[in-house]
Protein backbone atom coordinates (compact mmCIF):
# COMPACT_ATOMS: atom_id res chain seq x y z
CA UNK A 1 0.00 0.00 0.00
CA UNK A 2 1.35 3.31 -0.88
CA UNK A 3 2.03 6.11 1.53
CA UNK A 4 -1.26 7.79 -0.61
CA UNK A 5 -3.05 5.12 0.18
CA UNK A 6 -2.87 4.65 3.67
CA UNK A 7 -3.31 8.10 4.55
CA UNK A 8 -6.99 7.53 3.17
CA UNK A 9 -7.80 5.12 4.88
CA UNK A 10 -6.51 6.73 8.21
CA UNK A 11 -6.33 3.52 10.30
CA UNK A 12 -4.51 6.28 13.13
CA UNK A 13 -7.30 8.43 14.47
CA UNK A 14 -8.71 5.61 16.47
CA UNK A 15 -10.47 6.27 18.94
CA UNK A 16 -11.38 3.57 21.15
CA UNK A 17 -13.80 1.49 18.01
CA UNK A 18 -16.25 -0.67 19.57
CA UNK A 19 -14.79 -4.52 20.09
CA UNK A 20 -15.94 -6.81 17.25
CA UNK A 21 -18.48 -8.65 17.54
CA UNK A 22 -18.44 -12.56 17.25
CA UNK A 23 -20.39 -13.45 14.28
CA UNK A 24 -22.55 -16.04 13.57
CA UNK A 25 -22.54 -19.53 11.73
CA UNK A 26 -24.08 -19.21 8.53
CA UNK A 27 -26.76 -21.92 8.06
CA UNK A 28 -27.28 -22.08 4.37
CA UNK A 29 -25.17 -21.10 1.87
CA UNK A 30 -27.74 -19.89 -0.10
CA UNK A 31 -26.77 -16.54 -1.72
CA UNK A 32 -28.57 -13.40 0.57
CA UNK A 33 -31.45 -11.47 -0.41
CA UNK A 34 -31.39 -7.40 -0.08
CA UNK A 35 -34.19 -5.02 0.99
CA UNK A 36 -32.67 -1.75 0.79
CA UNK A 37 -34.86 0.85 2.44
CA UNK A 38 -33.69 4.41 2.05
CA UNK A 39 -36.52 7.51 3.33
CA UNK A 40 -35.47 10.74 2.08
CA UNK A 41 -34.12 13.44 4.22
CA UNK A 42 -34.41 12.01 7.45
CA UNK A 43 -31.60 12.87 10.17
CA UNK A 44 -29.76 10.27 11.71
CA UNK A 45 -30.69 11.23 15.42
CA UNK A 46 -34.33 11.34 14.32
CA UNK A 47 -34.91 7.27 15.56
CA UNK A 48 -36.26 6.57 19.32
CA UNK A 49 -33.72 4.32 19.73
CA UNK A 50 -30.58 6.50 19.37
CA UNK A 51 -32.65 8.70 22.96
CA UNK A 52 -31.70 12.17 21.17
CA UNK A 53 -35.03 13.42 19.97
CA UNK A 54 -39.00 13.41 21.26
CA UNK A 55 -39.93 10.86 17.96
CA UNK A 56 -41.73 7.72 17.92
CA UNK A 57 -40.23 4.83 15.51
CA UNK A 58 -41.13 1.24 17.61
CA UNK A 59 -40.45 -0.65 14.34
CA UNK A 60 -36.89 0.87 13.24
CA UNK A 61 -36.04 0.74 17.49
CA UNK A 62 -36.93 -3.07 16.79
CA UNK A 63 -34.88 -3.79 13.62
CA UNK A 64 -32.12 -1.90 15.06
CA UNK A 65 -32.29 -4.24 18.12
CA UNK A 66 -31.86 -7.11 15.69
CA UNK A 67 -29.03 -5.73 13.42
CA UNK A 68 -26.65 -3.27 13.60
CA UNK A 69 -27.52 0.35 14.79
CA UNK A 70 -24.89 2.55 13.39
CA UNK A 71 -25.04 6.18 14.86
CA UNK A 72 -21.96 7.51 13.25
CA UNK A 73 -23.23 7.65 9.68
CA UNK A 74 -23.00 10.14 7.07
CA UNK A 75 -23.64 11.37 3.53
CA UNK A 76 -20.67 12.60 1.95
CA UNK A 77 -22.92 14.88 -0.21
CA UNK A 78 -26.01 15.62 1.18
CA UNK A 79 -28.15 16.24 -1.26
CA UNK A 80 -30.38 14.11 -2.68
CA UNK A 81 -29.28 13.06 -6.60
CA UNK A 82 -25.49 13.54 -5.44
CA UNK A 83 -25.69 11.23 -3.03
CA UNK A 84 -27.70 8.93 -4.77
CA UNK A 85 -25.37 8.77 -7.42
CA UNK A 86 -22.55 8.15 -5.36
CA UNK A 87 -24.70 4.79 -4.04
CA UNK A 88 -24.88 3.60 -6.85
CA UNK A 89 -21.86 3.81 -8.38
CA UNK A 90 -19.88 4.41 -5.39
CA UNK A 91 -17.93 7.23 -7.03
CA UNK A 92 -17.52 10.73 -6.16
CA UNK A 93 -19.25 13.23 -7.91
CA UNK A 94 -16.76 14.71 -10.65
CA UNK A 95 -16.89 11.12 -11.21
CA UNK A 96 -19.96 9.92 -11.63
CA UNK A 97 -20.93 13.51 -13.52
CA UNK A 98 -23.94 13.90 -10.69
CA UNK A 99 -22.28 16.89 -9.26
CA UNK A 100 -25.94 18.53 -8.27
CA UNK A 101 -29.75 17.58 -8.05
CA UNK A 102 -31.04 16.55 -11.52
CA UNK A 103 -33.20 19.28 -12.88
CA UNK A 104 -33.29 21.40 -16.09
CA UNK A 105 -30.92 23.71 -15.03
CA UNK A 106 -27.85 21.30 -14.38
CA UNK A 107 -29.02 19.52 -17.33
CA UNK A 108 -27.27 20.88 -20.18
CA UNK A 109 -23.98 19.85 -18.11
CA UNK A 110 -25.21 16.01 -18.64
CA UNK A 111 -26.18 16.03 -14.53
CA UNK A 112 -27.26 12.69 -14.45
CA UNK A 113 -26.54 9.14 -13.95
CA UNK A 114 -24.60 8.02 -16.22
CA UNK A 115 -25.96 5.22 -18.43
CA UNK A 116 -22.47 3.44 -18.64
CA UNK A 117 -21.85 3.14 -15.18
CA UNK A 118 -21.48 -0.10 -13.34
CA UNK A 119 -23.94 0.05 -10.75
CA UNK A 120 -24.32 -2.02 -7.63
CA UNK A 121 -27.47 -3.32 -8.98
CA UNK A 122 -26.03 -4.09 -12.12
CA UNK A 123 -23.92 -6.39 -10.78
CA UNK A 124 -26.66 -8.03 -8.80
CA UNK A 125 -28.45 -8.88 -11.87
CA UNK A 126 -25.28 -9.91 -13.69
CA UNK A 127 -25.09 -12.58 -10.60
CA UNK A 128 -28.81 -13.67 -11.48
CA UNK A 129 -30.86 -12.08 -8.83
CA UNK A 130 -34.24 -10.71 -8.91
CA UNK A 131 -34.35 -7.14 -8.65
CA UNK A 132 -36.67 -4.17 -7.98
CA UNK A 133 -37.15 -0.79 -7.94
CA UNK A 134 -39.85 1.59 -5.74
CA UNK A 135 -40.16 5.17 -5.25
CA UNK A 136 -38.19 7.18 -5.61
CA UNK A 137 -35.16 7.64 -8.34
CA UNK A 138 -34.02 11.07 -9.10
CA UNK A 139 -30.91 10.42 -11.47
CA UNK A 140 -32.47 11.54 -14.69
CA UNK A 141 -32.42 14.82 -15.98
CA UNK A 142 -35.23 16.22 -17.43
CA UNK A 143 -35.71 16.98 -21.24
CA UNK A 144 -38.37 18.67 -23.40
CA UNK A 145 -41.19 18.62 -23.81
CA UNK A 146 -41.25 18.14 -20.16
CA UNK A 147 -43.58 15.55 -18.33
CA UNK A 148 -46.49 17.43 -17.23
CA UNK A 149 -46.59 17.28 -13.56
CA UNK A 150 -46.92 19.93 -11.24
CA UNK A 151 -42.91 20.41 -10.53
CA UNK A 152 -42.14 20.76 -14.62
CA UNK A 153 -44.09 24.29 -14.80
CA UNK A 154 -42.24 26.71 -13.01
CA UNK A 155 -39.12 28.12 -13.78
CA UNK A 156 -37.13 24.60 -13.03
CA UNK A 157 -38.47 21.41 -14.44
CA UNK A 158 -37.73 18.79 -11.88
CA UNK A 159 -39.22 15.06 -12.61
CA UNK A 160 -38.62 12.76 -15.45
CA UNK A 161 -39.21 9.24 -16.43
CA UNK A 162 -36.06 6.71 -16.66
CA UNK A 163 -36.14 4.47 -19.94
CA UNK A 164 -35.46 0.88 -19.39
CA UNK A 165 -31.84 0.99 -20.52
CA UNK A 166 -31.17 3.87 -18.17
CA UNK A 167 -32.54 1.31 -14.83
CA UNK A 168 -29.20 -0.18 -14.17
CA UNK A 169 -30.34 -3.72 -13.98
CA UNK A 170 -33.84 -3.31 -12.32
CA UNK A 171 -36.19 -5.70 -13.78
CA UNK A 172 -39.37 -4.77 -11.69
CA UNK A 173 -40.10 -0.91 -11.73
CA UNK A 174 -42.62 1.15 -9.73
CA UNK A 175 -41.27 4.81 -9.56
CA UNK A 176 -40.67 8.26 -10.61
CA UNK A 177 -37.69 11.24 -11.03
CA UNK A 178 -38.76 13.32 -8.06
CA UNK A 179 -42.47 14.56 -6.78
CA UNK A 180 -43.07 16.00 -3.40
CA UNK A 181 -46.82 15.74 -3.03
CA UNK A 182 -46.70 12.71 -0.87
CA UNK A 183 -50.45 12.52 -0.55
CA UNK A 184 -51.04 11.84 -4.31
CA UNK A 185 -47.59 10.59 -5.64
CA UNK A 186 -47.15 9.35 -8.65
CA UNK A 187 -45.56 6.45 -10.67
CA UNK A 188 -44.72 4.87 -14.04
CA UNK A 189 -44.70 1.07 -13.72
CA UNK A 190 -42.30 -1.41 -15.53
CA UNK A 191 -43.43 -1.08 -19.04
CA UNK A 192 -44.82 2.34 -18.91
CA UNK A 193 -44.05 4.58 -21.57
CA UNK A 194 -42.75 8.49 -20.73
CA UNK A 195 -46.50 9.90 -21.23
CA UNK A 196 -48.63 7.17 -19.35
CA UNK A 197 -47.59 7.60 -15.24
CA UNK A 198 -50.48 7.31 -13.19
CA UNK A 199 -51.57 9.06 -9.42
CA UNK A 200 -52.23 7.67 -6.14
CA UNK A 201 -55.07 8.29 -3.86
CA UNK A 202 -52.59 6.81 -0.98
CA UNK A 203 -49.72 8.44 0.93
CA UNK A 204 -46.49 7.39 -1.05
CA UNK A 205 -44.79 5.29 1.86
CA UNK A 206 -47.73 2.62 2.19
CA UNK A 207 -48.66 2.64 -1.23
CA UNK A 208 -44.65 1.83 -1.65
CA UNK A 209 -44.45 -0.55 1.27
CA UNK A 210 -47.80 -2.42 -0.64
CA UNK A 211 -46.27 -2.74 -3.80
CA UNK A 212 -42.63 -4.15 -1.45
CA UNK A 213 -45.12 -6.63 0.26
CA UNK A 214 -46.57 -7.66 -3.45
CA UNK A 215 -43.08 -8.22 -4.47
CA UNK A 216 -41.95 -10.04 -1.21
CA UNK A 217 -45.08 -12.83 -1.85
CA UNK A 218 -43.89 -13.61 -5.22
CA UNK A 219 -40.71 -13.78 -4.45
CA UNK A 220 -41.67 -16.55 -1.90
CA UNK A 221 -41.53 -19.92 -4.08
CA UNK A 222 -38.88 -18.12 -6.05
CA UNK A 223 -35.35 -20.04 -6.61
CA UNK A 224 -33.78 -16.99 -7.21
CA UNK A 225 -31.91 -14.26 -4.63
CA UNK A 226 -33.72 -11.03 -4.97
CA UNK A 227 -32.52 -7.28 -4.43
CA UNK A 228 -35.52 -5.18 -3.84
CA UNK A 229 -35.06 -0.91 -3.41
CA UNK A 230 -37.74 0.89 -1.34
CA UNK A 231 -37.09 4.36 -2.18
CA UNK A 232 -39.45 6.85 0.33
CA UNK A 233 -39.77 10.60 0.01
CA UNK A 234 -40.94 11.80 2.87
CA UNK A 235 -40.22 13.17 5.56
CA UNK A 236 -38.75 15.13 2.86
CA UNK A 237 -40.33 18.63 2.17
CA UNK A 238 -43.74 18.46 2.43
CA UNK A 239 -44.06 17.78 5.99
CA UNK A 240 -47.50 18.58 6.26
CA UNK A 241 -48.59 16.10 3.66
CA UNK A 242 -49.27 13.07 5.92
CA UNK A 243 -51.52 11.13 7.04
CA UNK A 244 -53.45 13.09 10.28
CA UNK A 245 -53.24 10.45 12.65
CA UNK A 246 -49.62 10.37 12.68
CA UNK A 247 -49.89 14.56 13.25
CA UNK A 248 -52.03 13.40 16.37
CA UNK A 249 -49.27 11.87 17.65
CA UNK A 250 -47.41 15.10 18.22
CA UNK A 251 -50.17 17.77 18.84
CA UNK A 252 -49.13 18.23 22.18
CA UNK A 253 -45.23 17.81 21.31
CA UNK A 254 -43.90 20.71 24.04
CA UNK A 255 -41.32 22.17 21.12
CA UNK A 256 -40.34 25.30 23.31
CA UNK A 257 -38.45 22.38 25.59
CA UNK A 258 -37.35 20.68 22.39
CA UNK A 259 -35.95 24.40 21.47
CA UNK A 260 -34.13 25.37 25.23
CA UNK A 261 -31.60 22.33 24.98
CA UNK A 262 -31.06 23.00 21.18
CA UNK A 263 -28.55 26.24 20.58
CA UNK A 264 -28.30 25.94 17.03
CA UNK A 265 -32.03 26.47 17.06
CA UNK A 266 -32.33 29.88 16.52
CA UNK A 267 -34.80 32.19 18.62
CA UNK A 268 -38.54 32.25 18.32
CA UNK A 269 -39.66 35.26 16.16
CA UNK A 270 -36.56 35.12 14.40
CA UNK A 271 -37.07 33.52 10.59
CA UNK A 272 -35.51 29.96 10.85
CA UNK A 273 -36.53 30.04 14.74
CA UNK A 274 -40.23 29.90 13.30
CA UNK A 275 -39.03 27.48 10.58
CA UNK A 276 -37.99 24.88 12.95
CA UNK A 277 -41.04 25.47 15.71
CA UNK A 278 -43.66 25.05 12.00
CA UNK A 279 -42.28 22.52 10.91
CA UNK A 280 -40.78 20.02 13.15
CA UNK A 281 -44.30 18.14 14.59
CA UNK A 282 -45.12 17.56 11.09
CA UNK A 283 -41.34 16.30 10.48
CA UNK A 284 -41.76 13.52 13.16
CA UNK A 285 -45.32 12.61 11.82
CA UNK A 286 -43.66 11.73 8.77
CA UNK A 287 -40.54 9.89 10.37
CA UNK A 288 -43.36 7.61 12.11
CA UNK A 289 -45.50 7.05 9.07
CA UNK A 290 -42.07 6.08 7.74
CA UNK A 291 -41.24 3.93 10.64
CA UNK A 292 -44.44 1.80 10.23
CA UNK A 293 -44.35 1.14 6.67
CA UNK A 294 -40.84 -0.03 6.80
CA UNK A 295 -42.06 -2.22 10.22
CA UNK A 296 -45.05 -3.54 7.78
CA UNK A 297 -41.72 -4.66 5.14
CA UNK A 298 -40.05 -6.40 7.80
CA UNK A 299 -42.56 -8.45 8.91
CA UNK A 300 -43.54 -9.59 5.49
CA UNK A 301 -39.91 -11.11 5.17
CA UNK A 302 -40.43 -12.29 8.93
CA UNK A 303 -43.90 -14.27 7.25
CA UNK A 304 -42.56 -15.50 4.51
CA UNK A 305 -39.31 -17.22 6.33
CA UNK A 306 -37.20 -15.11 4.42
CA UNK A 307 -36.19 -12.62 7.38
CA UNK A 308 -32.56 -14.55 8.42
CA UNK A 309 -30.93 -14.59 5.19
CA UNK A 310 -31.94 -11.43 4.01
CA UNK A 311 -29.71 -8.55 4.37
CA UNK A 312 -32.08 -5.29 5.50
CA UNK A 313 -30.97 -2.15 5.24
CA UNK A 314 -33.02 1.18 6.38
CA UNK A 315 -30.45 4.07 5.52
CA UNK A 316 -31.24 8.00 3.78
CA UNK A 317 -29.37 9.89 1.46
CA UNK A 318 -28.84 13.12 3.74
CA UNK A 319 -30.70 15.11 6.54
CA UNK A 320 -32.26 18.31 6.92
CA UNK A 321 -31.44 21.36 8.92
CA UNK A 322 -35.00 22.93 8.88
CA UNK A 323 -33.97 25.92 10.41
CA UNK A 324 -30.96 25.07 12.61
CA UNK A 325 -27.45 27.08 12.11
CA UNK A 326 -30.60 29.84 10.05
CA UNK A 327 -30.47 27.41 7.30
CA UNK A 328 -33.22 25.51 6.52
CA UNK A 329 -31.95 23.08 3.78
CA UNK A 330 -29.21 20.33 3.74
CA UNK A 331 -26.56 21.31 1.22
CA UNK A 332 -24.04 21.88 4.16
CA UNK A 333 -21.74 20.45 6.62
CA UNK A 334 -23.48 20.99 10.00
CA UNK A 335 -24.31 17.40 11.48
CA UNK A 336 -28.15 17.45 11.09
CA UNK A 337 -27.84 17.85 7.41
CA UNK A 338 -24.61 14.78 7.03
CA UNK A 339 -25.61 12.43 9.88
CA UNK A 340 -28.29 9.57 8.46
CA UNK A 341 -29.56 7.11 10.25
CA UNK A 342 -28.40 3.47 9.50
CA UNK A 343 -29.82 -0.10 10.51
CA UNK A 344 -28.30 -3.29 8.95
CA UNK A 345 -29.84 -6.69 9.80
CA UNK A 346 -28.47 -9.73 8.37
CA UNK A 347 -29.61 -12.59 11.16
CA UNK A 348 -27.65 -15.34 9.45
CA UNK A 349 -24.56 -13.32 9.87
CA UNK A 350 -24.65 -10.39 12.20
CA UNK A 351 -24.73 -10.61 15.80
CA UNK A 352 -26.86 -7.09 17.49
CA UNK A 353 -25.14 -4.67 18.62
CA UNK A 354 -25.05 -0.90 18.62
CA UNK A 355 -21.92 0.73 16.83
CA UNK A 356 -21.16 4.41 17.91
CA UNK A 357 -17.73 4.43 16.54
CA UNK A 358 -17.53 3.26 12.52
CA UNK A 359 -18.07 6.45 10.12
CA UNK A 360 -19.73 4.28 7.48
CA UNK A 361 -21.05 6.82 4.68
CA UNK A 362 -24.07 6.71 2.63
CA UNK A 363 -21.64 5.51 -0.42
CA UNK A 364 -20.10 3.27 1.41
CA UNK A 365 -22.20 1.26 0.63
CA UNK A 366 -21.79 -0.13 -2.52
CA UNK A 367 -18.52 -2.09 -2.30
CA UNK A 368 -19.49 -3.57 1.44
CA UNK A 369 -23.29 -4.82 0.55
CA UNK A 370 -21.55 -6.73 -1.93
CA UNK A 371 -18.57 -7.54 -0.70
CA UNK A 372 -21.05 -8.94 2.32
CA UNK A 373 -22.89 -10.80 -0.14
CA UNK A 374 -19.74 -12.98 -1.73
CA UNK A 375 -19.91 -9.96 -4.54
CA UNK A 376 -16.11 -8.60 -3.88
CA UNK A 377 -14.42 -10.05 -7.10
CA UNK A 378 -17.21 -7.99 -8.61
CA UNK A 379 -16.63 -4.58 -7.41
CA UNK A 380 -15.32 -2.57 -10.39
CA UNK A 381 -12.09 -1.23 -10.40
CA UNK A 382 -14.27 2.67 -10.84
CA UNK A 383 -15.26 2.42 -7.66
CA UNK A 384 -13.81 4.84 -5.16
CA UNK A 385 -15.65 4.57 -1.83
CA UNK A 386 -14.83 2.02 1.07
CA UNK A 387 -15.48 -1.48 1.52
CA UNK A 388 -16.38 -1.75 5.00
CA UNK A 389 -17.79 -5.35 5.23
CA UNK A 390 -15.30 -6.54 7.62
CA UNK A 391 -16.30 -3.68 10.00
CA UNK A 392 -19.78 -3.95 9.34
CA UNK A 393 -19.44 -8.13 9.57
CA UNK A 394 -17.10 -7.94 13.04
CA UNK A 395 -14.07 -9.03 11.34
CA UNK A 396 -12.43 -6.14 11.90
CA UNK A 397 -12.15 -2.79 13.07
CA UNK A 398 -10.83 0.96 12.47
CA UNK A 399 -11.63 4.65 11.96
CA UNK A 400 -12.07 6.12 8.57
CA UNK A 401 -11.79 9.49 8.33
CA UNK A 402 -14.71 9.92 5.69
CA UNK A 403 -14.54 13.25 3.19
CA UNK A 404 -17.35 15.00 1.84
CA UNK A 405 -17.93 17.04 -1.50
CA UNK A 406 -20.35 20.12 -2.04
CA UNK A 407 -19.94 21.11 -5.62
CA UNK A 408 -21.23 24.00 -7.73
CA UNK A 409 -21.97 22.55 -10.98
CA UNK A 410 -21.42 24.45 -13.20
CA UNK A 411 -17.84 25.81 -11.86
CA UNK A 412 -15.71 22.91 -10.17
CA UNK A 413 -13.56 25.06 -8.96
CA UNK A 414 -15.96 26.84 -6.40
CA UNK A 415 -17.85 24.68 -3.83
CA UNK A 416 -16.80 22.88 -0.12
CA UNK A 417 -14.58 19.79 0.39
CA UNK A 418 -14.11 18.48 3.54
CA UNK A 419 -12.95 15.70 6.36
CA UNK A 420 -15.48 14.33 9.11
CA UNK A 421 -13.17 12.18 11.71
CA UNK A 422 -14.00 10.68 14.56
CA UNK A 423 -13.24 14.19 16.75
CA UNK A 424 -13.57 17.10 13.93
CA UNK A 425 -15.57 18.63 10.91
CA UNK A 426 -13.04 20.67 8.89
CA UNK A 427 -14.02 22.39 5.65
CA UNK A 428 -12.32 24.54 2.66
CA UNK A 429 -14.41 26.78 0.65
CA UNK A 430 -13.26 28.07 -2.77
CA UNK A 431 -14.62 30.38 -4.97
CA UNK A 432 -12.75 30.33 -7.98
CA UNK A 433 -9.91 28.51 -7.20
CA UNK A 434 -9.26 30.85 -4.20
CA UNK A 435 -9.80 29.20 -0.76
CA UNK A 436 -11.87 31.81 0.90
CA UNK A 437 -13.32 30.41 4.15
CA UNK A 438 -11.65 27.50 6.70
CA UNK A 439 -14.50 25.61 9.09
CA UNK A 440 -12.99 23.52 11.41
CA UNK A 441 -15.26 22.55 14.74
CA UNK A 442 -14.20 20.24 17.28
CA UNK A 443 -17.71 17.96 18.43
CA UNK A 444 -16.25 16.41 21.21
CA UNK A 445 -16.17 19.93 22.53
CA UNK A 446 -18.80 21.70 20.40
CA UNK A 447 -21.57 18.69 19.09
CA UNK A 448 -23.93 21.40 17.98
CA UNK A 449 -21.15 22.69 15.81
CA UNK A 450 -21.09 26.52 17.22
CA UNK A 451 -17.59 27.84 17.43
CA UNK A 452 -15.38 27.93 14.65
CA UNK A 453 -12.34 27.30 15.92
CA UNK A 454 -10.24 27.59 12.15
CA UNK A 455 -8.60 30.77 12.96
CA UNK A 456 -7.27 29.42 16.62
CA UNK A 457 -5.91 26.28 15.58
CA UNK A 458 -3.60 26.80 13.20
CA UNK A 459 -1.64 22.85 13.68
CA UNK A 460 -4.73 21.51 13.50
CA UNK A 461 -6.18 23.48 10.08
CA UNK A 462 -2.34 22.61 8.27
CA UNK A 463 -2.73 18.72 9.36
CA UNK A 464 -6.63 18.84 7.81
CA UNK A 465 -5.45 20.64 5.04
CA UNK A 466 -2.89 18.00 4.27
CA UNK A 467 -4.83 15.07 4.83
CA UNK A 468 -7.28 16.59 2.47
CA UNK A 469 -5.03 17.40 -0.13
CA UNK A 470 -3.51 13.65 -0.11
CA UNK A 471 -7.30 12.47 -0.53
CA UNK A 472 -8.54 14.89 -3.13
CA UNK A 473 -5.16 14.06 -5.27
CA UNK A 474 -5.97 10.48 -4.50
CA UNK A 475 -9.51 10.67 -6.06
CA UNK A 476 -8.61 13.18 -8.59
CA UNK A 477 -10.52 15.98 -7.79
CA UNK A 478 -8.54 19.50 -9.17
CA UNK A 479 -9.68 21.14 -5.76
CA UNK A 480 -7.08 19.68 -4.53
CA UNK A 481 -4.71 22.46 -6.44
CA UNK A 482 -6.11 25.10 -4.08
CA UNK A 483 -4.93 23.64 -1.12
CA UNK A 484 -1.93 25.20 0.55
CA UNK A 485 -1.12 23.38 3.69
CA UNK A 486 1.80 25.83 4.75
CA UNK A 487 -0.31 28.75 4.66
Amino acid sequence: MSITTSMIYHRTWIIGAALAAPILPVSSQVPPNLVFIMADQYRGDALGCVGKEPVKTPCLDKLASEGILFTNAISSYPVSSPARAMLMTGMYPLHNKVVGNCNSQTAPYDVELPQEARCWSDVLKEMNYQTGYIGKWHLDSPHKPYVDTYNNRGKVAWNEWCPPERRHGFDHWIAYGTYDYHLKPMYWDTTAPRDSFYYVNQWGPAYEADKAIEYIQAQKENKQPFALVVSMNPPHTGYELVPDNYKAMYRDLNVEALCANRPDIPTKGTEMGDYFRDNIRNYYACVTGVDENVGRIVDELKRNGLFKNTIIVFTSDHGICMGAHNHAGKDIFYEESMRIPMIISWPEKIQPRKDEHLMIAFADLYPSLLSMMGFRKEIPETVQTFDLSREILGESRREVVQPYYFVQFDNHATGYRGLRTATHTFVVHAQNGIIDETVLFDRTKDPYQINNIAEHSPKLVRQFREQLKKWLHHTHDSFANYLTPNK
